[in-house]
């Protein structure tokens, strides 16, 4: 199994935008949570994250483990998408 990428957004966030962008150019596919209309993904989104702001991404690994990342943050994604 490979990694999962889930990414919670809003459709008025500037940076989820760039987020989404990145991933499609990167070839790495993603489902997306819009939590400014999905109420459950919003709730999942804050019982992951403990807190409101967007994007958050969470990289599944293939042994289940989730890892959490907070804004746009390439370093991060590229070092937890490559390794």
């Amino acid at each position: 199994m490979a990694k999962t990428i889930t990414v919670y957004s809003t459709a008025s966030c500037p940076y989820c935008v760039r987020l989404k962008e990145f991933l499609k150019d990167n070839k790495f596919p993603f489902t997306d949570k819009r939590v400014d209309i999905d109420q459950e993904a919003a709730k999942e989104m804050v019982e992951k994250s403990g807190q409101m702001g967007v994007p958050f991404t969470v990289i599944t690994d293939e042994k289940g483990n989730e890892k959490g990342i907070l804004g746009f943050d390439v370093h991060q994604l590229q070092l937890s998408l490559l390794s």
